[in-house]
């Protein structure tokens, strides 16, 4: 246990004493947050202030000074770029962490991923097997946001232009470009196929097993990580290292995987014998290891979205 506390209970008594601990962006439906606030405040009597539910990556950062969170939870590169500004801490089970998804020196560290998926209605189209499929005649296809302002979106954008492994951020472009001149590019709420996280497609499908399912493409296997950090600035200290423990501990790594999230700790859990397997078994299949787009892959991706995207889809 680092960071000044000693032991566990130490801890678990400085952050009881603290009695609150700010989290920012953290919607209650997205990956099973909801059950997992809940459980840290029950469980360990601490109230929990849920700040901007919906805010994105930077926004996080950008409004910590004002909004004080404790805690943050942010995509990878926003995280390796605002690294300055947290507090280093490594987990009980940092051990259990794959090299890529922590940074070494404990500042920030990846609790759960995913892939970038296909969901659809099977009743109003075939399932489709790659995303050139999405081209075909009756498919109605959404992006889950803007991807000059959305990372999900970016990433659908991104998980299309794979080709061998690599994006071809030109190739992904060109087919929402294609699906948007045959007027098949259209918002959520009218699809019948929807390019998001794969977690949040399996979610709509277990609400709707008959009229939602999900896919990942074979030649498309993207991944992201989401990653945890302590800010540097947090009002309760204690409360924040209690909360990374508790997303990391077997509990709260088995909350993310109710909610369809890829835990961090699986196969370490998975050797311990720990993993919910009838959970894990409800995940949706993964054609093979996750592709992650490097620092600079992302950044040359988003330089030429950010060029070409208002020009070719609108």
């Amino acid at each position: 246990m680092k960071a000044g506390f000693g032991t566990m209970e130490r801890l678990v008594e400085a952050a009881t004493r603290e009695g609150e601990l700010n989290v920012i962006a953290l919607p209650r439906d997205w990956v099973n947050y909801g059950e997992i606030i809940d459980t840290f405040a029950d469980k360990y009597d601490i109230k929990v202030n849920e700040l901007e539910p919906n805010a994105g990556s930077k926004r996080q950062l950008d409004a910590a000074a004002q909004l004080k969170p404790d805690v943050f939870d942010l995509t990878m590169d926003v995280a390796v770029a605002g690294a300055g500004r947290f507090a280093p801490y490594k987990v009980q089970g940092w051990q259990d962490l794959p090299d890529q998804v922590k940074d070494p020196a404990g500042g920030w560290y990846a609790a759960y991923g995913g892939y970038m998926s296909i969901g659809y209605d099977p009743r109003a189209v075939k399932p489709p097997v790659s995303f050139a499929d999405l081209l075909k005649p009756g498919y109605r296809v959404a992006l889950d946001g803007d991807p000059l302002r959305s990372a999900s979106a970016f990433d659908g954008v991104m998980a299309a232009s794979m080709r061998a492994g690599v994006p071809q951020p030109a190739q992904g472009v060109s087919l929402f470009a294609k699906l948007k001149q045959a007027g098949r590019l259209t918002d959520p709420s009218k699809a019948n196929t929807i390019v998001a996280w794969d977690h949040l497609n399996a979610a709509r499908s277990a609400h709707q097993p008959d009229a939602w399912k999900v896919t990942i493409p074979r030649d498309a296997a993207l991944g992201g990580y989401h990653v945890q950090a302590i800010n540097k600035a947090a009002p309760h200290p204690a409360a924040a290292r209690l909360w990374q423990e508790f997303l990391f501990s077997d509990e709260g790594q088995n909350l993310l995987m109710k909610g369809f999230a890829r835990p961090a700790r699986t196969e370490a859990m998975r050797m311990k014998g720990t993993l919910d397997a009838e959970r894990a078994a409800k995940l949706p299949k993964a054609p093979g290891p996750p592709v992650i787009l490097t620092i600079p892959q992302a950044d040359a991706a988003k330089a030429y979205l950010k060029r070409q995207w208002a020009k070719s889809v609108g």
